[in-house]
């Protein structure tokens, strides 16, 4: 049994939203991967779906399910019309954003800047849980620049929480607002896994995942002898069989992936296999896999068969046989 269908009964392992990252591709990948993780959109802004390509930005494949959309916004009244569509779509969830930190959302007034303002976030969650019957969660920091006060973390939570908000992700850092890029803020404030771990004792009938720094199994599985879930981030994107089911193999993934492909009109071979390069990671033909699915020259081709090919190359013939 593998570690995460072990805590799936009564714990959450989750691969974190990822601009650029985790879109409709990556996600479909990751579940082939894993059964039970619950994966998450890239972080999508009210602007872009009441005034963009709706289809565009929440199309996905049933598959994924179990999946949660994250919204990014300040506006309840919009951000419950967005959850209303999401809802629609058939996400699972509705996660709001208090945790970017990158000056392009500060402009837009949300992500991590809203946790001085708990109220506002209240207001957020109430009309959105006032619109939608499925679950609604906020994912956030430990503290906003030099506030490194645990009161003023707990009491975002508690004021959220007071709104109808039972599900906190905590990413264990604070978010410096000026001065850091995300890239930085991912990996130079301190992590405070502490606080999170006093977060569950203080509200103990509340669900309290964690996230930041976490990067391998015995990763997760000492956070979850803590709280009640562990978010896994760029270590999922770039090693995603650290997720793997108990008994699967990657030449199955392989060819789940290459049938995915074939089944959609117009996909890019290009735009799946990028998601896929972390595979083989820490195995000994790792590179071999990387450099065929990254050669320009058959991506151009944008033939699925491309993932046989690399298979075979990096398994063996037999390969193919035992993908069937």
């Amino acid at each position: 049994m593998s570690l995460l269908e072990a805590d799936s009964k009564k714990k959450l392992v989750c691969v974190a939203p990822m601009m650029d990252w985790t879109d409709r591709h990556c996600r479909y990948f990751l579940r082939q991967v894993s059964s039970t993780a619950r994966l998450y959109t890239e972080m999508i802004t009210t602007g872009a779906l009441i005034h963009g390509d709706v289809e565009r930005h929440l199309a996905f494949d049933p598959a994924e399910h179990p999946v949660a959309l994250q919204l990014g916004g300040s506006e309840p009244g919009d951000l419950a019309i967005c959850a209303r569509l999401g809802e629609q779509y058939g996400y699972d969830e509705i996660n709001l954003n208090i945790g970017c930190p990158s000056e392009r959302v500060q402009r837009g007034a949300f992500g991590a800047c809203l946790m001085a303002e708990p109220a506002l976030v209240a207001d957020c969650v109430s009309e959105i849980r006032r619109n939608v019957k499925i679950p609604v969660t906020v994912k956030h920091r430990t503290g906003i620049d030099s506030i490194e006060d645990y009161g003023f973390l707990k009491n975002f939570v508690e004021v959220v929480a007071a709104a109808g908000c039972e599900t906190f992700i905590v990413h264990a850092r604070n978010a410096v607002l000026k001065g850091l890029s995300p890239k930085e803020n991912r990996e130079i404030p301190p992590l405070k896994y502490d606080y999170v771990y006093r977060l569950k004792r203080d509200f103990p009938r509340l669900e309290i995942v964690i996230n930041g720094g976490i990067t391998r199994a015995e990763d997760i599985q000492r956070q979850l002898l803590q709280v009640d879930g562990a978010m896994i981030g760029r270590a999922a994107y770039h090693n995603p069989w650290l997720l793997a089911d108990a008994g699967k193999t990657r030449a199955q993934v392989v060819r789940a992936m290459k049938s995915y492909c074939e089944s959609k009109r117009n996909v890019s071979l290009r735009g799946v296999a990028r998601h896929m390069l972390g595979l083989y990671h820490g195995t000994p033909r790792a590179r071999l896999w990387r450099r065929m699915l990254s050669d320009s020259a058959a991506l151009t081709r944008n033939d699925p068969g491309l993932l046989l090919e690399t298979l075979e190359a990096v398994e063996g013939p037999r390969s193919i046989m035992a993908a069937a």
